[in-house]
């Protein structure tokens, strides 16, 4: 018995053909390449018939599919939102996939990126056995997956976990309306904007960043700037890292969870600053909880929304 894991981003599609026992049979990389709508539907939809006939070659075949997606899944429907693809408005992809699929026996099962990342990280990542755990996934933007008592916390219109939209600073400002006020100064983008806006506040500033035209700043550059010490990336990191850890503060008090993992693009790099963060964490949390909680790097990586697939596509059979 084999099951397929899509874990589809921003700009790629990462697949692979998964056994029983959670182990990786094979696994694919796919460019978007700026498809829009129903061409990343079909391009999904050809992903899954290669994969299976892979299988099939191999005697193995394919009963389930879980598909990951940068967004919303709105389970009543089957339909999706995903920002950061073109007219993926309410989009119906768990039906596009199902009618694509020559054997209509094979199930399928969509979730949230948010919520494949802690599936992925119980099922064979760092939070094995864990009942109440969440997954603080920063990367382009910021998301939460929150598993309460060993159940996908999904809220009324299955937004839960949209933690970018924090409220961690004050006064209001108006582009939080369009990124959250946590994702707009913390995640990814969010730390190349800190640093162009200080650096065009303050011509003054020294940095190693002024090397480099204004608006091609980006968070590589300011980790790399922050190895060398520059001043400037130095205080723009320092500030993400009282936004992290009062975002990992605020999990706690609210959830009580056994662990908190730190994950995404941007953990990477900011992996530094786990015990920073912590130390952050300490001085605004319900003591208790904070006390007894384990704060994690993501164990796979890039990988834990695949293999959240993989395990969204095995539990369907069950």
């Amino acid at each position: 018995m084999a099951v397929i894991g899509i874990d589809l981003g921003g700009t790629k599609i990462a697949a692979a053909l998964f056994d029983h026992n959670g182990r990786i049979l094979h696994k694919t990389s796919t460019l978007l390449q700026h498809r829009q709508g129903r061409e990343v539907g079909a391009l999904i939809t050809r992903i899954i018939a290669d994969l299976v006939r892979t299988a099939k070659a191999e005697q193995n075949p394919v009963q389930a599919v879980g598909v990951s997606v940068p967004g919303i899944y709105y389970a009543k429907t089957g339909e999706v939102w995903a920002p950061n693809i073109s007219d993926w408005n309410n989009y119906p992809l768990l039906t596009e996939l199902q009618t694509g699929l020559q054997n209509k026996n094979i199930q399928v099962k969509i979730d949230s990126d948010r919520a494949c990342y802690i599936l992925g990280e119980t099922w064979q990542g760092i939070a094995k056995g864990c009942k109440d755990a969440i997954f603080l996934a920063v990367g382009t933007g910021i998301g939460a997956g929150i598993l309460v008592d060993g159940k996908i916390l999904r809220g009324c219109q299955d937004i839960a976990g949209a933690i970018g939209w924090l409220a961690l600073d004050r006064p209001f400002q108006s582009d939080y309306k369009t990124y959250g006020c946590f994702e707009y100064h913390a995640a990814g983008d969010g730390i190349a904007r800190m640093a162009r806006a200080k650096l065009a506040q303050n011509t003054q500033y020294q940095s190693v960043l002024r090397q480099k035209d204004l608006q091609q700043v980006d968070a590589r550059d300011v980790f790399m700037a922050y190895q060398a010490r520059d001043p400037l990336a130095i205080t723009v990191l320092s500030e993400c890292i009282e936004f992290w850890g009062m975002a990992v503060a605020n999990l706690v008090s609210l959830f009580n969870p056994e662990m908190i993992i730190l994950g995404g693009g941007v953990f990477g790099p900011a992996a530094q600053f786990k015990e920073q963060i912590r130390a952050e964490a300490q001085q605004w949390a319900q003591p208790i909880s904070m006390k007894s909680v384990k704060l994690e790097i993501s164990q796979l990586g890039s990988d834990a929304g695949l293999y959240g697939t993989g395990y969204l596509a095995l539990q369907s059979l069950l």
